[in-house]
């Protein structure tokens, strides 16, 4: 445990926690866009395109907070790659969510419910995991389990892509989906890099 005598600016990990917040609003809308009609999904891509905005200005804020504060909590760059690794996060799903709509497809696959389901409940691991960095506890089962959920979305991704192919026979159909499918699976690897990320920055700060 590493002790320090000057006084170190703690909001940044309010400031992490609330750009993690933005990641629960974007998984939980991307499973509203995959119940949605197609006449519905334009408006609920808005709001997806807004949050990700949101999570951009938390960005930002982090950032420039950054360049402002002379002694940090963690190590600076530790601090602007997680808070990066999260804004990625947010960018795959968003980028997602916008292929759906602008590909205006007929039907989605019902197993890419399983890959969303997968960013939601890292989305719900990763803000509760944001506020134990104050004090580097309680972090181990965060890392293993969305490590084990990433593993789950290799398996899901795999077994969706068989049937895609397997059912879809539009081959420009076909495409269209794959890339939806492939941002999804993005996304989860980049929850497994914040992941692994944090396993890190608790292991040096230990």
């Amino acid at each position: 445990m590493r002790f320090s005598f000057t006084p170190r600016d703690t909001s940044f990990f309010d400031l992490l926690a609330d750009q993690a917040s933005h990641l629960v609003t974007g998984a939980n809308l991307l499973g509203e866009l995959l119940g949605a009609s197609k006449s519905e999904r334009k408006a609920i891509g808005k709001r997806i395109s807004e949050a990700e905005h949101d999570a951009d200005d938390a960005t930002h804020t982090i950032m420039r907070k950054l360049n402002s504060t002379f002694v940090t909590p963690l190590d600076r760059d530790d601090i602007a790659g997680l808070s990066s690794a999260l804004d990625d996060c947010m960018d795959y799903m968003e980028e997602a969510a916008d292929l759906i709509v602008l590909y205006k497809l007929d039907e989605i696959p019902s197993k890419v419910s399983d890959q969303i389901a997968v960013l939601q409940r890292c989305a719900e691991l990763t803000l509760d995991a944001m506020p134990h960095l104050r004090a580097m506890g309680d972090l181990e089962d965060y890392w293993v389990e969305i490590n084990r959920l990433e593993n789950q979305a290799d398996k899901a991704h795999r077994k969706l892509l068989a049937q895609m192919f397997d059912d879809v026979k539009d081959p420009i159909q076909l495409m269209k989906l794959k890339e939806v499918v492939e941002t999804l699976e993005h996304a989860a690897d980049a929850f497994e890099t914040v992941a692994n990320m944090v396993e890190t920055i608790a292991l040096k700060e230990s």
